[in-house]
């Protein structure tokens, strides 16, 4: 008789998830070799109710990439279950930094800058840098600071995607961007984003995709620390897909 073979998952949780189920890493064990993503999301859903809402709008991450519903996942890949991310709305010691040092996450104050003479160029006669930083009111709800939290190796992959990305569309341009984790107080930068092309036009759309797909893909999550109380953020512009075309 044929034994189907026990598999043994460490699932990576981040964010809300972490939170509720009093774990950032998950042993969990399947009755089978292999299973897909989604059959994977449908077990864990079963077994832990409590977060099942958390876990139906989460992606699953394979090896530092998001996986399809139909990626199958065996034993031995590192695995992390991504909930909707939230992004950000001197020289900084880096937790992880590209090879060209144009792609950074930092527990560290930002520098404007520092961050934008990485993009300086003298071909290009347009320079932008969008600064993100941590309002205090947010319709009546005041906030007292935020605290970030990212999967730094996904995180940083997908920043140099970014990078990839802007100079596919947008050729010649440069781009770099810096990313705080950890505690952010009032009116301090969580991120920077500069850009540099030859011309105006292909900078603004070029600054602007950049931070919409960092706010889409980027496994960084925010929680929000009010005085009564605290909150993860994630995506809350409809159905979240880190993988769909802007």
């Amino acid at each position: 008789m044929f034994e189907v073979k026990n598999m043994l998952l460490r699932i990576q949780l981040f964010a809300g998830l972490a939170e509720r189920l009093q774990t950032s890493v998950l042993s969990f064990s399947v009755e089978r070799s292999e299973i897909t993503a989604d059959e994977l999301k449908i077990e864990l859903s079963n077994s832990f109710p409590e977060a099942a809402s958390q876990i139906s709008v989460s992606f699953v991450a394979v090896n530092q990439e998001y996986a399809p519903g139909d990626f199958l996942i065996t034993e031995g890949s590192e695995i992390a279950l991504i909930p909707p991310v939230s992004g950000g709305d001197g020289q900084a010691r880096a937790l992880a930094q590209s090879s060209d040092g144009r792609f950074c996450i930092t527990d560290q104050p930002l520098s404007v800058d520092e961050v934008t003479a990485k993009v300086l160029n003298p071909d290009h006669g347009a320079t932008l840098s969008f600064v993100g930083t941590t309002r205090e009111m947010t319709g009546e709800q005041r906030t007292v600071h935020l605290e970030y939290e990212a999967y730094i190796p996904m995180a940083l992959s997908q920043l140099e995607a970014i990078g990839k990305d802007v100079d596919t569309r947008w050729p010649g341009t440069l781009c770099a961007i810096t990313h705080r984790i950890g505690k952010v107080d009032i009116m301090e930068t969580s991120v920077i984003i500069a850009v540099s092309t030859g011309h105006r036009e292909d900078c603004y759309e070029a600054s602007r995709y950049a931070i919409e797909k960092l706010k889409q893909s980027v496994p960084i999550w925010k929680k929000e620390i009010w005085d009564d109380g605290s909150e993860w953020k994630g995506h809350q512009k409809g159905p979240w897909d880190p993988t769909a075309s802007l």
